[in-house]
Order: structure tokens, then sequence, then C-alpha cells
């Protein structure tokens, strides 16, 4: 399964890079490497996650991250990459 990880997604791990990457030295790196593993692995899983709204809800491993996604033709569409510590109703917001 191909996987797309959409603009918006791609300017969530941007942010989430910058964000550990302030805390500490190279914490920004493990985070991105570690959120792209995870989003690999829907190459195998895509589809047993839960849904939120109309996406699909990958947990992240390693990070209080969620990857939202959907699957349309055998393709994998990532839409965000968003921090379980945000509020929940921002979250919804930035799906629609």
């Amino acid at each position: 399964m191909k996987i797309e990880i959409l603009p918006e997604a791609q300017a969530d791990l941007d942010d989430g890079y910058w964000f550990y990457e302030n805390q500490d030295a190279g914490l920004g790196e493990y985070f991105l490497t570690s959120i792209v593993s995870d989003i690999r692995s829907l190459q195998l899983f895509a589809g047993i996650h839960s849904m939120f709204r109309d996406k699909y809800r990958l947990l992240a491993n390693r990070f209080p991250y969620s990857v939202f996604y959907s699957i349309e033709d055998n393709v994998v569409r990532v839409y965000a990459v968003t921090d379980n510590r945000r509020d929940p109703v921002w979250i919804s917001d930035r799906l629609n």
C-alpha cells in the first residue's frame, strides 16, 4: 500500500520536530524517526485503528501524538499528525 503525507500533515511533522528540537538537541530528529516509523507501519496495518470523525487514528508509540489517515484506492493518506495534549475541539476542527 502506498502512503501519501499531505502538506498539512507534513507541516504538523515540522512543527513537532521544532518543538522537540527546542527542548533538547537531537530530540526533534528522534521524534521524526519515531513518527515516520509509525506512519510506515500503515503499509501493513492500515485500517485496524479506531475512527475519530471520518478518519482512522493511529496512536504513536513513543510520543503523545496521533496520526489521522484515510484509505482511498489502496493509498493511505495522512491528513494530520497532532499532539494528543491539544484540546479535542481543536483536533476536531483541524480534521475538518
